[in-house]
């Protein structure tokens, strides 16, 4: 089986030669932004979504992407064609490039370029039919005013550290608390409950705002399921009637046990497998075709 190529600054190279220079400062100090896109069957799913986000974060940080959004949605495309993928899972990124060893992004003269491509399958597996077991962790959630997650950044440590905990107490998943003692997002995902038939959620200030975050949103409004966004805390997690995750890689996933407490009755509940259902519809009929 042949390599996938893999876009760099204007070429495509196997991934084995897929290589960046050590004085990158997305490499030295995760100074650089990312996404984390599907295709399905052919189709790119929100794809000017993702594109608007990756430019808003790289805007946040000062970051100037030298090429404009369309363009860097042909590359896209152009990377899936090359290998061939109709279910895949994109990663474009931009780093601040190449500069010396100090801190100063001044001296990186020309952001990177990259396009990644793979073929995807469902990141939980069987879980997404039994539910995941979560873990509130003693990790923090990076403070607004210090490094505001909803920065789609390089600088991942902060959530690799709440994986690292869940990992060691056993739970398929991490969840955060901000500094104040508020639920704020997983690992790598949004968090809903259900409460007496209300879908809650935190607000996205403490939290990357989700691209199916907001997709779960706007099913809720179609299917007239009442919604708010508040604030909710550990007792709110533990006495729920349901609890989900959403992101671009989990899609929709039912939690069923959160730090040993069993959520209801211990399996995936009525809106949450509903959802599910009307996500999948959604991928299948939604997207940017790839191949015309």
């Amino acid at each position: 089986m042949s390599e996938l190529l893999v876009y760099i600054d204007g070429e495509f190279v196997p991934e084995s030669q897929a290589k960046i220079s050590v004085f990158d400062h997305g490499f030295l100090y995760g100074d650089g932004v990312f996404e984390g896109i599907r295709a399905y069957n052919g189709k790119i799913f929100r794809f000017w979504e993702h594109i608007d986000r990756l430019y808003d974060s790289a805007k946040t940080i000062n970051l100037d992407i030298p090429i404009k959004k369309e363009e860097f949605a042909k590359i896209i495309v152009e990377t899936l064609k090359r290998n061939n993928l109709k279910d895949a899972y994109i990663r474009p990124i931009v780093t601040r490039g190449v500069g010396d060893l100090g801190l100063d992004p001044r001296k990186c003269k020309k952001p990177t370029i990259i396009v990644i491509t793979k073929p995807w399958e469902k990141l939980y597996g069987s879980l997404y039919e039994r539910g995941l077991k979560a873990v509130t962790v003693t990790v923090r959630r990076n403070p607004v005013d210090s490094l505001p997650p909803n920065i789609k950044s390089l600088n991942y440590l902060n959530n690799i550290l709440g994986k690292i905990e869940a990992n060691v107490k056993g739970g398929d998943e991490a969840i955060f608390l901000d500094v104040h003692g508020y639920v704020s997002e997983g690992s790598g995902d949004n968090i809903f409950i259900v409460k007496k038939g209300v879908v809650i959620t935190p607000p996205a200030v403490n939290s990357l705002p989700g691209i199916t975050r907001q997709v779960v949103i706007e099913l809720l409004q179609k299917l007239k399921i009442p919604f708010k966004e508040i604030n909710i805390g550990l007792y709110d997690l533990y006495t729920a009637d349901e609890v989900f995750v959403t992101g671009t890689a989990a899609e929709i996933a039912p939690v069923v046990m959160i730090d040993g407490r069993i959520i209801s009755d211990g399996k995936p509940g009525k809106i949450t497998r509903l959802l599910m259902e009307e996500f999948k519809k959604l991928t299948e009929t939604e997207g940017v075709p790839i191949y015309e």
